[in-house]
């Protein structure tokens, strides 16, 4: 029983719908009296009622529309935010690589908020050191560079010489200036630069930012993904969940050591032949390196091209340095260094960087790789069993 101290003891609340009408009749009145019997004092609104019929036409009907209406919003959702949460998918899946270093300086007794700031103060000092290394040399080969454009544009020109002839056969001068022309001149593309220099930087900060507070948070971020799953299936989750944590771990590392390796060689080897403009080169291929099957080829063309400027004995040494280097890289460094963490078959792996950077861009063929890794675990461990249960 209840009390009457209680405001559900006569099944209408003292604070609503007052004065309370003394010739309240009919189904409400049922209703409120019946509210006053199921008040108790240890569940005071009652205990939960029956589900409903979900058998029911109208609950069918409801329902559907209900999940029409739900997924169609969320796609105007995601198309909304689709710059906002690429850069969060950049950020934890640049965080899901350092957690490897991070949790290997946890086990040997570091505190996680110690671990996780040496990790990036070491990234931070690695990269200022690169640039206030390379900044002077960027800056003194791109002086160079604009300072012998007018003898380059001379001796495109000159029919006897074999600029001249490449420029005569392949049209490179009009091809250039088309291209110039279609992006509305000088000052507009000057512009244009500014502001996609502008967003890269700002892009870049948000996604630093974002990266320092999901490897601070990661353990929660885990224990929270985790919780979503059934308590039932949750075990068997968090196996296959921390082994696909560890993939792109894996990966990210190891493609970074990768394009490290692809950036010292071919900056020994151009300084060797006095190939010019060595520094850009060697950080644009490494830069190009870190997008999977078709990086490493975009720069092995480019040096090409720069050692054409030189001559051809050193434009044909060139070209086999860099079909040599592509067949090191993709049988022996990425194999050893990436392989073993993966273990994507080259077919699927040449289909998801196309396919992903067909929807994302260079992201898309950066995180290609291990997001199909990923979906061949899954196949693996919970697809493929289920099938052959059936």
């Amino acid at each position: 029983m209840t009390s009457p101290a209680d405001p559900a003891a006569e099944g209408h609340h003292p604070l609503v719908g007052q004065p309370h009408s003394e010739d309240e009749e009919g189904t409400v009145a049922e209703a409120e009296a019946e509210a006053a019997q199921i008040s108790t004092p240890d569940q005071p609104l009652g205990q939960v009622g029956k589900r409903l019929d979900r058998r029911s036409p109208f609950f069918i009907g409801m329902a559907a529309a209900a999940g029409v209406a739900v997924t169609y919003g969320l796609i105007q959702l995601l198309a909304g935010a689709e710059q906002i949460l690429v850069l969060v998918g950049l950020a934890l899946f640049l965080a899901i690589g350092m957690e490897p270093v991070v949790s290997w300086l946890v086990i040997h007794r570091f505190p996680r908020w110690l671990a996780v700031t040496a990790v990036f103060v070491v990234a931070f000092a690695a990269i200022g050191g690169f640039l206030a290394a390379a900044i002077p040399v960027i800056v003194e080969q791109a002086t160079a560079l604009v300072d012998q454009a007018p003898e380059y544009l001379r001796e495109a020109q000159d029919h006897n010489t074999f600029l001249g002839r490449l420029n005569e056969r392949f049209h490179l001068q009009q091809a250039i200036g088309s291209a110039l022309s279609s992006g509305g001149g000088l000052t507009s593309g000057v512009l244009g630069a500014g502001k996609a220099v502008f967003g890269v930087l700002t892009d870049s900060l948000v996604v630093v930012v974002l990266t320092i507070y999901f490897v601070f948070d990661l353990p929660r971020i885990r224990s929270t993904m985790y919780r979503l799953i059934p308590h039932s299936r949750r075990p068997r989750a968090i196996l296959i969940g921390d082994d696909i944590f560890a993939k792109v771990g894996g990966y990210v590392l190891g493609n970074l050591a990768v394009s490290v390796i692809a950036g010292v060689l071919t900056l020994i080897w151009l300084l060797i032949f006095g190939v010019p403009y060595a520094a850009l080169l060697a950080i644009a291929v490494a830069v190009l390196d870190l997008i999977p099957v078709v990086g490493s080829i975009i720069g092995g063309v480019l040096i090409c091209l720069v050692a054409l400027t030189v001559s051809l004995p050193v434009f044909l040494a060139t070209v086999g340095f860099a079909l040599v280097y592509r067949l090191v890289e993709d049988y022996l460094l990425v194999p050893k260094i990436i392989g073993n963490a993966l273990k994507v078959p080259a077919l699927v792996t040449v289909v998801a960087v196309l396919i992903g950077g067909a929807l994302l861009g260079i992201i898309g063929a950066l995180v290609s790789i291990p997001v199909a890794a990923a979906l061949l675990l899954l196949v693996e461990e919970v697809l493929y069993p289920r099938l052959d249960k059936a």
